[in-house]
C-alpha cells in the first residue's frame, strides 16, 4: 500500500517527473510524451472536477495515490461519451503508462493494471480506384519547372514503391538501385531497413527531377528537396496531394499514406501474394496486411465467379 506522503505528493509534478523519464526511454518519441502528458492532463483535470476525495482541501492538485480503478474507470466511461474508442484507448495507454511507471519508481499501487480497453473497430484504409490514381498524377501541374518535375515525382514514388510519407522524405540519393529498380528504405517503422521495388515509370519522374536540380544529387543529399536543397517535411507532402487532388478534380480526403494503401490494395487485386506485399510494406506482422484483403473482396469474388465452375 502507499504511503500518506506518498500519497499526497501533487500529480502535476509527477507528470513532469514521468514526462522527463518517458522522453528519455529509446523507444519513445517526441511526439508520443507530448500526447502522453496531453491525455494525462486530462485525466487530471476530470479528477480535479469530479473527484474531491482525490483531490487537496483547496482542490488545487490530484494526490495520485488516491486513486482508484475506479476512479479511471469512470473517467473512461465520460470519455466514451464524447470521443471516440480509439481515443479512449490510447487515454487508457498513457494512464498504464504513468502508473506503471509509479509502481516501478516509487513503489505505489497500480489501479490500472486490470483495465481493459476499449475494442476499436478495424478502419479500412481508403483507397482510390487505379484510374484515379493515374488522373491524380498526370493531371496538368499547378507550378512549372523543377517544381512540377518534383512534384510528380513524389507522387510517383509513394505510389510505386508504397512507401510512408516519412520514409519518402527520408530518402537519400545513395537508397536509390536504378540498375535493379530497388530502394533501400531507411529505419522505417520498427527500426528495420528494407528493401523495395520501384517501378520504372516512377524512376524515369526521378531522373527527370534530378536533371532539373543536378548540384542535389550528392550521394548522401536527400532525393525530394525544396527549390533551396532543403529537404522535405512530411506536412508538406500532405499539402502537396491535397493540392494535386484538387488540381485534378477528384473528390477525395486521400492523404500521402492513402497512395500507399492504393499500392497494396492494388497489387492484391492484381493477384500478387500476400507475403509478398507484407515484405515490400515492411510490416513486421502478416495480420497487418491482411486488412487489404477486406477491401479487395469485391474483386475476389469476381474472380471466384468467374473461375470456380459450381459459383
Amino acid at each position: 500500500m502507499t504511503g500518506t506522503g506518498e500519497a499526497a505528493a501533487p500529480m502535476e509534478r509527477e507528470l513532469e517527473r514521468f514526462g522527463e523519464a518517458l522522453g528519455m526511454a529509446s523507444r519513445a518519441a517526441a511526439n508520443t510524451v507530448k500526447s502522453y502528458l496531453r491525455d494525462l492532463r486530462d485525466f487530471r483535470l476530470y479528477l480535479l472536477e469530479r473527484a474531491p476525495s482525490v483531490c487537496g482541501e483547496e482542490r488545487r492538485d490530484v494526490s495520485p495515490g488516491l486513486i482508484s480503478a475506479d476512479h479511471v474507470r469512470a473517467y473512461l466511461a465520460e470519455t466514451m461519451k464524447h470521443a471516440s474508442r480509439a481515443t479512449t484507448q490510447r487515454r487508457l495507454f498513457a494512464i498504464k503508462a504513468y502508473f506503471r511507471w509509479r509502481e516501478t519508481n516509487l513503489g505505489a499501487d497500480n489501479p490500472a493494471r486490470s483495465i481493459r480497453a476499449p475494442k476499436v473497430g478495424q478502419r479500412l484504409p481508403q483507397v482510390m480506384p487505379a484510374a484515379d490514381v493515374a488522373r491524380l498524377i498526370e493531371a496538368p501541374e499547378s507550378v512549372a519547372g523543377a517544381a512540377a518535375a518534383r512534384d510528380r515525382a513524389i507522387l510517383e514514388t509513394l505510389y510505386s514503391a508504397g512507401l510512408r510519407v516519412s520514409e519518402l522524405v527520408g530518402l537519400c540519393w545513395r537508397d536509390l538501385d536504378e540498375e535493379l529498380g530497388m530502394v533501400t528504405v531507411r529505419a522505417g517503422k520498427g527500426n528495420k531497413d528494407r528493401i523495395a521495388p520501384i517501378g520504372e515509370v516512377a524512376l524515369d519522374a526521378i531522373r527527370a527531377w534530378r536533371a532539373a536540380v543536378p548540384a542535389a544529387a550528392a550521394p548522401d543529399s536527400p532525393v525530394f528537396t525544396n527549390l533551396r536543397g532543403g529537404r522535405l517535411s512530411v506536412r508538406w507532402v500532405q499539402k502537396l496531394v491535397g493540392r494535386r487532388l484538387r488540381d485534378a478534380g477528384l473528390d477525395s480526403t486521400l492523404t500521402p499514406h492513402g497512395l500507399r494503401h492504393c499500392f497494396a490494395t492494388h497489387l492484391l487485386d492484381a493477384g500478387a501474394d500476400l507475403r509478398a506485399i507484407q515484405e515490400m510494406l515492411g510490416h513486421a506482422s502478416l495480420s497487418t496486411t491482411q486488412r487489404y484483403t477486406h477491401v479487395s473482396v469485391k474483386h475476389l469474388q469476381e474472380v471466384y465467379r468467374r473461375a470456380h465452375p459450381r459459383a
